[in-house]
């Protein structure tokens, strides 16, 4: 549905990275982030963070010879016109527009700029793992762990329905692991367990039960030093 804005991970690599963490270390208090050199809790109603190929609209209300229409380039820079270049990946549009007056203060006095999406990046989720049609979704609507997984074609094997794991984007360098007992849920048991899922969540469904895992896992790892980790404890 669109380019893949997540780790490229293995599900080989997902599950090491499951399975080792929790060798590495303890997991934190129910609900709280590890604390120094941990992952920060998302913001309640964060503001969308810009992506690759998403088009902007600046405008200029004092200068609109300066309005211009562009693109988030592949290395994350936007060229802006009289001002050289910026780096917007993963910035808000609040934090863009002060970028963007930085940029310029050489050139105008005070600079005003509006920032508007004109094309963004389509919400999605994924389902890796043992189901039938592992890939990318468009989340169009509002729907549940379970309802992802039918999405995907199904469970391919009975024993992984006691344990499915959803990825969740904790923060810019962290996701959250949770845990779910799809088996439980399927009976009519504990429906309101069923998590919703969010843009950019990951459901994957393990090959093996996984007795133990790390509520959070950082964003991008070296999975073979964290499997060396492990296997010397």
């Amino acid at each position: 549905m669109t380019s893949l804005r997540i780790p490229k991970w293995t599900l080989a690599g997902i599950l090491s990275a499951v399975c080792v963490l929790s060798v590495a270390g303890q997991q934190s208090p129910q609900g709280q982030a590890p604390s120094a050199g941990g992952p920060v809790l998302e913001e309640r109603h964060p503001h969308y963070v810009l992506q690759r190929e998403d088009v902007l609209l600046l405008s200029f209300p004092l200068t609109p010879e300066l309005n211009q229409t562009i693109t988030i380039q592949p290395d994350g820079y936007i060229n802006l016109q009289n001002a050289g270049t910026v780096y917007a990946q993963g910035l808000t549009v609040p934090e863009l527009i002060t970028e963007i007056k930085k940029a310029y203060t050489g050139v105008l006095h005070e600079p005003i700029v509006s920032v508007d999406i004109q094309d963004f990046q389509k919400p999605f989720f994924t389902v890796s793992g043992q189901v039938a049609k592992p890939g990318q979704y468009e989340l169009r609507s509002d729907i549940t762990v379970a309802e992802a997984l039918a999405v995907a074609g199904g469970m391919t094997m009975q024993t992984a329905k006691t344990q499915i794991f959803l990825f969740h984007r904790s923060s810019k360098d962290w996701y959250e692991v949770r845990k779910v007992n799809m088996k439980d849920i399927l009976k009519g048991k504990n429906a309101n367990e069923d998590p919703v899922i969010l843009p950019g969540d990951m459901v994957y469904v393990p090959e093996k039960f996984i007795a133990n895992f790390r509520k959070y896992v950082p964003y991008s790892f070296n999975v073979g030093s964290y499997m060396q980790e492990g296997l010397g404890n």
